[in-house]
């Protein structure tokens, strides 16, 4: 019998490695930009403390998975495996930063407070993680996916999508055009020379226009000569530091971080799920369980090591695959990050990119991740999508009000209410839907699925878990506590009551469950 041995590197792995590691630089790039630009952390913090935990966890999930498929491979017999790609969790990378870090930034103005905060928020999603291949099946089972969808669509929409689009029509020489070079790329299939990824030629020609008008003395990126020599301050050898004390410190804001980190630690487990399933279908069959628990211990390695920021499994097997990826592209980007990572090497790259250069890439993140819920839902949820969405506008339109009274040297809370409501703010009802968004934006969502399906009984377990939530202040309250919501709480109760009260109509003209699609977790190539 022929001994079989499996091939590291093919030809068609360079392919692979251009494109999945711009993929994964990019998002790189922009998780450093929001943590210097969005969040003001010393650099020291950054790219000290934070990049080399990241470089360190992106290795490790990258090389995971490139032996999963060295094995998968080798049991087999075969040499057209591709291993599954990862990297920082897209979504994640923004409410980590615009809904957990920058809040506690903006309340105790301390910017190793918020750091503390993000890491344990990834301590719990990991937790959640490593738990879930057990559960994992219950909670897709019993969740609708428009809700899970539909909650995740409101984030992308108000802040992922909505910060990158302002400030690309503030700076439309650069940011507009480096919009529509993606959008023709990615949406309108145009092929660029030489088969270069849209993202990198949007971020070229950004660079190229930003250049241009530094040499012409207008600076319409904000780069100088200077920023690229001051980057070099950073150049060095920053090995990733324990910061377990950190973590644990993070946990005294247990209760904001509980109503966002539960319910996206849900999501995940979903996710990981649908993206094991779609390698299955392109031929490579990985164990569910252990790819999700692969997740959370990789994050959990990254945040007790410094990174706040949580690994997920990326769709795209199958179009790495069709381009010859195999199992070292991924080993191979996970090396060349770590080294980026480690020597400090990314300033020099922010030196060079304009910021409004890779916006346009946050924006079309955030389109496609509030389409897809449309688009892999049943055409007859599209209501209970939006009403997933509705808290998460509230949420996003109290934070806008907030910066500008704190701007204004005033506090909301500390005016009138019917002054603000006769100006139009409606402060109250903003308080109180966008409290815990994405927990309250998943029941409604779920509750008028499962009303449109005519399946009554489980609409009423929603709102029963609604009631309790809200009592407890995990949704429609600021922290968790005793009584935080008790009208909401009743209320919730009661429409639990009626809804057990439709029980013997339950299921009459009940349209047929349609099978669940693919979702999409990370960036496009």
């Amino acid at each position: 019998m022929t001994t079989f041995r499996p091939r590291f590197w093919s030809s068609g792995d360079w392919n692979a490695l251009f494109g999945f590691g711009t993929n994964v630089l990019v998002n790189l790039l922009v998780l450093t930009g929001l943590l210097r630009y969005a969040l003001q952390m010393p650099d020291e913090l950054v790219f000290g403390r934070i990049l080399p935990a990241a470089g360190l966890m992106l290795a490790l999930s990258t090389g995971y998975y490139a032996w999963l498929a060295w094995r998968l491979s080798a049991r087999e017999r075969r040499h057209d495996v591709c291993a599954l790609p990862s990297g920082v969790g897209v979504a994640h990378m923004f409410i980590v930063t615009f809904v957990i870090m920058l809040p506690i930034q903006a309340a105790t103005g301390d910017a190793v407070a918020a750091w503390e905060a993000g890491l344990a928020w990834v301590f719990i999603q990991s937790v959640i993680l490593m738990l879930g291949g057990y559960i994992a099946p219950v909670i897709r089972r019993i969740t609708p996916r428009a809700a899970l969808l539909g909650t995740l669509a409101g984030v992308s929409v108000t802040f992922i999508s909505m910060r990158p689009a302002l400030e690309i029509f503030m700076q439309p020489g650069i940011g507009l055009i480096c919009l529509f070079v993606i959008l023709l790329g990615w949406l309108g299939k145009v092929r660029w020379p030489w088969g270069l990824p849209a993202g990198l030629v949007a971020v070229a020609i950004g660079a190229a226009i930003a250049w241009t008008s530094t040499l012409l003395g207008f600076e319409l990126g904000g780069l100088t000569l200077a920023g690229v020599a001051d980057s070099f301050r950073n150049f060095g050898f920053n090995l990733p530091l324990p910061a377990i004390g950190h973590t644990f410190s993070g946990f005294q804001f247990l209760g904001v971080l509980l109503v966002t980190a539960i319910p996206f630690g849900i999501y995940d487990l979903v996710e990981a799920m649908d993206n094991v399933e779609s390698a299955q279908a392109a031929g490579d069959r990985y164990p569910t369980q252990r790819v999700v628990f692969a997740d959370g211990a990789v994050s959990m390695i990254g945040c007790l090591a410094g990174n706040p920021f949580i690994n997920a499994v990326y769709i795209g097997h199958p179009g790495w695959k069709s381009m010859g990826g195999g199992i070292g592209y991924s080993a191979v980007t996970g090396i060349a990050v770590l080294l980026l990572a480690w020597f400090g090497l990314l300033p020099l790259l922010l030196a060079l990119v304009p910021v409004v250069a890779i916006l346009p890439i946050l924006l079309y993140i955030g389109m496609q991740i509030g389409a897809q819920a449309f688009q892999e839902s049943p055409a007859r949820h599209a209501p209970a999508i939006v009403l997933a969405m509705v808290p998460h506008f509230a949420a996003w339109a109290r934070n806008l009000v907030d910066g500008a009274l704190s701007v204004a040297g005033a506090d909301a809370q500390a005016l009138d209410a019917a002054e603000l409501a006769a100006a139009g703010v409606l402060y109250e009802g903003l308080e109180a839907l966008g409290g815990g968004a994405i927990l309250s934006g998943l029941l409604l969502g779920a509750m008028a699925t499962l009303i449109i399906e005519r399946r009554f009984r489980g609409a009423a377990a929603f709102a029963a878990a609604g009631s309790a939530l809200s009592y407890f202040g995990f949704m429609h309250g600021e922290a968790v506590g005793w009584a935080v919501s008790p009208a909401i709480a009743a209320s919730y109760a009661a429409l639990a009551l009626m809804l057990v009260a439709l029980r013997p109509v339950d299921g009459r003209a009940r349209t047929p469950r349609e099978p669940a699609k693919e979702t999409t977790h990370g960036s496009p190539a």
